[in-house]
């Protein structure tokens, strides 16, 4: 009788779970329960950046197709990662969970049974909850990599959400049930933590399908075989004030070839037939010359730009004539060449514009203008008696983009962005001598090698301050500018559209 007594008790503290296991899988807990809120965080500044690339429209048309799969991907994971926490609040009660006082927090705290073997056990495996969380985690793995044709290729083999369990063997080299490997005779410390570490893998899986939804918005694959960028204009030699039509696209044009175009530096806005007109009012007797910049992504995902120059003459109906050197309009806070013709020799000709200032510049005929004022100007020559009117648009310097280094955003290799020291404001495909200084910006840290989102701030460019978030830097961390502020010659502090880099 003594001997089956000590039997009993010995299987009794074989059964017993120390106190060091249970706070060891407590602190396991606490650590993927706090990973899971870095990575929701990151997660939100991905879905953030997918509204605004969304309500942009040089990325708008790629968002479209993009965003709205990244929020599937949010609304599935959400919904199992609720469906975990589902769980954990059913075995917390299997395991006799009851509120009581805690007299150092001053608050009720939740206590149940943490080293209870059977709660587990009956709730999985003799209710049968193990068989319907494992279709739950594998029904929402194929959902996942049924958003997309290129989420499967890219994430089926590797997918952080896995009920596999052949690779855990027992002594004798057999392998168990997913229910039984994870949930049989399993503390109830331990099986809230394994409910923790699918929650993880959730969080992951989110977070790497976001990221590629993001990512693809710089790197769509266009479905088309022949393709080329196709400039055309209606006449090359015009009288003043007739007009000239210049139209700009991509040949067998797709949608997802996103053409960006530029003509005479400004950007021009792209038709459903993958076409932007552009029309100029001719002025300015002799040649001129308007370059215009097709940007747009090819079959493979990568970005070309090719630029071509449209060339058209202005012809002189006699009398006077005035030809802008550079670009076809004026300029603000910039000095504006101008040719000017009278036709009848200058000591019969006097020149004069109805809003800014005219003032001559060394040789006959060349002069500067410069205004203040938006909308519109004209100048006036008035030769041998004879005026003659010419009317031209005013517009502001365009902004600056955000650059570091050789990129203006999207995806970069890891080791060129950390060895930079400096971003900068520049003006693309603009012929005047204005350059923009890079007043401030702060910059975000997030995703791989940040256990959360750091900040840091850069002055008149310089990114010195940041060098120990730069070394940081790895493959899967994403570099954010945002509130960045420029400054042009003399004129007044301003904000311009920031950038993302997603490193790789």
């Amino acid at each position: 009788m003594i001997n089956v007594m000590y039997l009993v008790l010995t299987a009794i503290l074989a059964l017993n779970v120390s106190n060091e296991v249970i706070t060891a899988f407590k602190v396991v807990d606490k650590s993927l329960m706090t990973s899971n809120e870095v990575i929701a965080e990151g997660n939100e500044t991905l879905y953030k950046s997918l509204e605004a690339k969304l309500n942009d429209p040089t990325s708008a048309e790629k968002a479209k197709i993009w965003e709205p799969k990244a929020m599937q991907a949010r609304k599935l994971s959400a919904d199992m990662y609720n469906y975990l926490d589902s769980l954990k609040l059913e075995l917390k009660k299997a395991a006799d969970l009851r509120m009581k006082y805690d007299d150092k927090l001053k608050d009720s705290v939740e206590d149940y049974r943490e080293d209870n073997l059977d709660a587990s056990t009956r709730l999985f495996e003799t209710n049968g909850v193990g068989k319907q969380l494992e279709k739950r985690l594998n029904d929402y793995k194929q959902a996942m990599l049924s958003i997309d044709p290129e989420i499967r290729k890219q994430f089926e083999a590797n997918f952080p959400v896995n009920t596999d369990t052949k690779q855990f063997k027992t002594r004798e080299g057999k392998t168990k049930d997913f229910t039984q490997t994870y949930f049989h005779m399993t503390p109830t410390v331990a099986a809230l933590t394994i409910l923790s570490k699918f929650q993880n893998s959730v969080k992951n899986a989110e977070s790497e399908i976001v990221t590629y939804c993001h990512n693809q918005i710089g790197a769509v694959k266009v479905i088309y075989d022949q393709f080329a960028a196709l400039v055309g204009q209606s006449s090359n030699y015009v009288m003043p004030g007739e007009t000239i039509d210049i139209t700009a696209g991509v040949g067998a044009y797709s949608k997802a070839a996103a053409p960006n175009i530029t003509i005479g530096g400004s950007p021009v806005p792209v038709g459903p037939d993958g076409r932007a007109v552009y029309k100029i009012t001719a002025s300015g007797a002799g040649n001129h010359s308007i370059p215009v910049v097709v940007k747009y992504t090819k079959p493979d995902g990568t970005v070309d730009t090719k630029t071509f120059p449209i060339n058209y003459t202005v012809g002189t109906p006699g009398g006077a004539a005035v030809m802008l050197d550079k670009m076809n309009v004026f300029y603000r806070g910039v000095d504006n060449p101008v040719t000017i013709s009278s036709g009848t020799g200058w000591d019969k000709t006097s020149v004069r514009i109805s809003s800014g200032t005219i003032s001559k510049s060394g040789g006959p005929g060349k002069f500067v203008v410069k205004v203040t004022q938006l909308g519109k100007t004209t100048i006036t020559v008035t030769a041998d008696g004879k005026s003659s009117p010419y009317e031209f648009r005013v517009k502001d310097v365009p902004d600056p983009i955000l650059m570091v280094g050789p990129s203006e955003g999207g995806r970069v290799q890891s080791v060129v962005f950390k060895n930079q020291r400096f971003a900068r404001a520049e003006l693309k495909n603009f012929d005047f001598d204005y350059h923009y200084n890079l007043v401030s910006a702060t910059v975000y840290f997030t995703g791989a090698n940040f256990s959360n989102v750091q900040q840091g701030t850069i002055s008149g460019g310089n990114m010195a301050n940041l060098e120990s978030m730069l070394q940081k830097c790895i493959p899967g961390t994403t570099v954010i500018f945002d509130n960045v502020k420029v400054q042009g010659p003399g004129g007044p502090v301003k904000s311009i559209p920031g950038a993302g880099f997603v490193l790789y």
